[in-house]
């Protein structure tokens, strides 16, 4: 029979919430979650990621159980768009499904072998430290609106008229040298 205990997020005990094959879900002010807020545009004060985790264990090559936490979270944040400079909305919505090995090195060494994601277990995983890492990661490196127009040129940076681009090109005196000869 399997032990119903109180997981708590912060302090995750991983091989009991496998064994358990616990579930735990939630919502998160995205303020709480510093990293991903310093990588965004500021939120509304009721901006929230909205996470859950399941423990599962699974049978493997060696008929030996492993442990995965499937991990889901979504979150609408705003960054700007790199084509218009304006806002652009963008929707994280992630799926990760991540292997829990008992050293380091074998994370290592797996990570190498496999596509997985494979972390090395911790009594106390910090999950929310985990959702946010993810969140992250899953940001876009180059934010942009499907469909915008680049910003309008300031009138500084207007193209010169042919007075102006004549006084101003260096080769204009040559020009006139060559004309005149």
């Amino acid at each position: 029979m399997k032990r119903r205990a109180a997981f708590d997020p912060r302090r995750l005990d991983v091989d009991a919430f496998v064994d358990d094959a616990a579930m735990l879900e939630g919502r998160q002010p995205l303020a709480d979650l510093e990293r991903l807020a310093a990588s965004v545009l500021p939120e509304a004060p009721d901006a929230t990621v909205h996470w859950r985790a399941s423990g599962t264990p699974r049978p493997g090559a060696d008929r030996q159980p492993q442990r995965w936490i499937d991990l889901h979270a979504r979150a609408r944040v705003h960054m700007t768009c790199q084509r218009c400079l304006e806002p652009v909305a963008i929707d994280l919505d992630l799926s990760r499904a991540i292997r829990f090995v008992p050293t380091e090195a074998e994370a290592e060494r797996l990570d190498l072998e496999s596509d997985d994601d494979v972390l090395a277990t911790s009594r106390r995983l910090d999950l929310l430290a985990l959702v946010e890492d993810e969140l992250v990661l899953a940001l876009p490196a180059v934010p942009r609106h499907e469909d915008c127009r680049p910003p309008a040129r300031p009138p500084s940076a207007a193209e010169p008229s042919d007075d102006t681009a004549a006084r101003t090109n260096p080769f204009a005196v040559l020009r006139g040298r060559h004309g005149a000869s």
